[in-house]
């Protein structure tokens, strides 16, 4: 089973940019649907984005036109690039192999003046 293991959370002002990453330990990620989700303090868990093997692209609403969601096949990697963050983007981030219905272990990010 692919292993996925989320990087690249932290703390950031208001109005700044992250890029998550998530590295899968198989290319078998290549043939699947990715996502990324998040889960807030006290919240269920939501979707954020998805990526399927043939490009198309899904985003929630409240994230549309702020977040990216990219893949690099080569590296076995999945990118969710974040921009003009908002204190409510606050959560983990989780990476999902969504037809394998694997889960990373999450990375946190904290937008917070």
């Amino acid at each position: 089973q692919v292993q996925l293991v989320e990087s690249g959370g932290g703390l950031v002002q208001p109005g700044g940019s992250l890029m998550l990453s998530c590295a899968a330990s198989d290319g078998s990620i290549r043939f699947d649907t990715m996502g990324w989700f998040r889960q807030s303090l006290g919240k269920q868990r939501e979707f954020v984005a998805s990526l399927s093997s043939s490009g198309s692209i899904n985003y929630a609403g409240s994230v549309s036109g702020r977040l990216t969601i990219s893949r690099d096949n080569a590296k076995n990697t999945v990118y969710l690039q974040m921009n003009n963050l908002k204190p409510e983007d606050t959560a983990d981030y989780y990476c999902r192999a969504i037809f394998s219905n694997v889960w990373g272990r999450g990375t946190q990010v904290t937008v917070s003046s």
